[in-house]
C-alpha cells in the first residue's frame, strides 16, 4: 500500500469508499506519486466533479509536505491498515477505515475495549447507571470507548478518567473541530491520558453524515457495546447495528417501562438482541475480568446527616421529601445537604433532587 498516496487522498477529503476504490487503481497501475494519480483518467472518471476538483486543488507537494510536518508537530499519528498498531478487532470488519488519525496512547487500540453509548440527554437514573458501569469497567482494566457527545458519552469518558482508567474517544470530525465545542477540555484530557481517534484529517468539519459512520469504529474497536439509556429513535441504534453485524456482544441496562429514555434498551432486551445487565460484574465475568471496588475513605457523619443518608438509600429524593421525613428544620437541612455534597457523599442532580454518590 502506498502510504503517501493514501494520506493524500484523505488530505483531499475524499469519501472513505472512494479512497478504497482509488487505492485499488493505485495498486493495479503501480502509481507511486501524486501527480500521475491526479492525471489518471480512470481516477478522473471515478470521482465526482467536486471530488476531482478537490484532488487537483490540493495537488501541491510543498503544501502537502507542510501538512504532514504539522501532523507530526501536533502529535498526531496516522495508523494504516498495514501497520501493526492498527486495531485487529477493527481490521477484520467489512468497512474498516483504511487509516486512522490518533492522538494519545496508541497501545489502547489493541487492548480489550468496551463501548458505552446512549442518549445525549440522560435522566438522573441514566447518569447513575452510566457512571456505575463506566467506573467499574475501567477500574477492572477494560478500555472504555465512546463518541465524546453530550450525555452518556461524556459521562462515560469523565467517570473513566476520574477512577484512573483508560478511555478512547472516536470523533465524527477532525481534531481541530471538536464537537460539541463544550467538550474541548475533555478531549484534551483524553488525548493526554487516553486516546482520540478519527478517520478524518484534523481540519475536517463533522457533518450529520459522519457521526453515524464513526459509530462503526466505536463498535469495531470493542468486544461489546453497552447501552445504558436511549430512546427508540436514538442514534445509538447505529452503534448497536454495527456491533451485531460484527458479531460483537450487545448489553443493555433495563429501565422504567414508562420512561421514553429507556425504550431502546428495554426493547433490545425483550427482543433478545441484547443481554440484560444489572451489575458491571455481569459484563466483567463474561470477559474474565475481576471487579475492583472504588476506594472510598471512611467519613464520619453527624446524626442529622445520617438521617438524610438513610432516606437517600431508597433512591433520589427532592428537598420537600427530605424536609418532610427527616423532620429537620429547613436551615439545618440546607446546611447538611451542602456539607454532604462538598464531602462527596451525595450529588445534587440537575432536576433539583439529591442522591447518594
Amino acid at each position: 500500500m502506498n502510504r503517501k498516496i493514501l494520506m493524500f487522498l484523505s488530505y483531499a477529503e475524499l469519501p472513505t469508499k472512494k479512497i478504497e476504490r482509488v487505492m485499488e487503481i493505485v495498486e493495479e497501475k503501480n502509481i507511486e506519486e501524486i501527480k500521475p494519480l491526479v492525471d489518471d483518467k480512470e481516477v478522473m472518471n471515478l470521482l465526482s466533479t467536486n471530488e476531482y476538483a478537490s484532488l487537483v486543488k490540493k495537488c501541491d507537494d510543498r503544501v502537502f509536505s507542510s501538512y504532514l510536518n504539522n501532523l507530526e508537530k501536533d502529535g498526531i499519528k496516522v495508523v494504516t491498515l498495514e501497520d501493526a498498531e492498527y486495531p485487529d478487532k477493527l481490521r477484520y470488519t467489512d468497512d474498516a477505515p483504511m487509516l486512522l488519525y490518533c492522538k494519545g496512547d496508541l497501545s489502547l487500540l489493541n487492548k480489550d475495549c468496551l463501548s458505552i453509548v446512549g442518549t445525549r440527554m440522560p435522566s438522573n437514573y441514566g447518569r447513575f447507571v452510566t457512571e456505575k458501569f463506566a467506573g467499574a469497567l475501567a477500574m477492572a482494566g477494560l478500555v472504555v470507548v465512546s463518541g465524546l457527545a453530550y450525555g452518556v458519552d461524556s459521562i462515560s469518558h469523565r467517570k473513566t478518567l476520574e477512577v484512573g482508567g483508560k478511555t478512547i474517544a472516536v470523533l465524527g470530525g477532525g481534531f481541530n473541530h471538536i464537537y460539541p465545542e463544550a467538550n474541548t477540555n475533555l478531549a484534551n484530557e483524553i488525548a493526554e491520558k487516553g486516546l482520540l481517534v478519527s478517520e478524518y484529517p484534523p481540519f475536517a468539519k463533522p457533518t450529520k453524515y459522519t457521526f453515524p459512520l464513526r459509530n462503526r469504529i466505536i463498535a469495531g474497536l470493542s468486544l461489546g457495546t453497552l447501552i445504558t439509556e436511549a430512546g427508540k429513535k436514538s442514534g445509538t441504534i447505529h452503534t448497536k447495528e454495527y456491533a451485531l453485524d460484527y458479531g460483537r456482544d450487545v448489553f443493555a441496562v433495563p429501565g422504567n417501562i414508562n420512561s421514553l429514555k429507556s425504550e431502546l434498551p428495554n426493547s433490545l432486551i425483550r427482543s433478545a438482541q441484547a443481554d440484560c445487565v444489572l451489575e458491571p460484574e455481569d459484563i466483567l465475568l463474561k470477559y474474565n475480568y475481576n471487579a475492583k471496588k472504588e476506594e472510598k475513605r471512611a467519613v464520619e457523619v453527624n446524626m442529622d446527616e445520617e438521617v438524610i443518608i438513610k432516606l437517600l438509600k431508597d433512591g433520589e429524593k427532592d428537598f420537600d421529601y427530605l424536609a418532610q421525613f427527616s423532620k429537620l428544620p429547613v436551615n439545618i437541612l440546607n446546611s447538611c445537604l451542602t456539607t454532604l455534597e462538598i464531602r462527596g457523599l451525595i450529588k445534587r442532580m440537575p432536576s433539583k433532587t439529591f442522591m447518594l454518590n
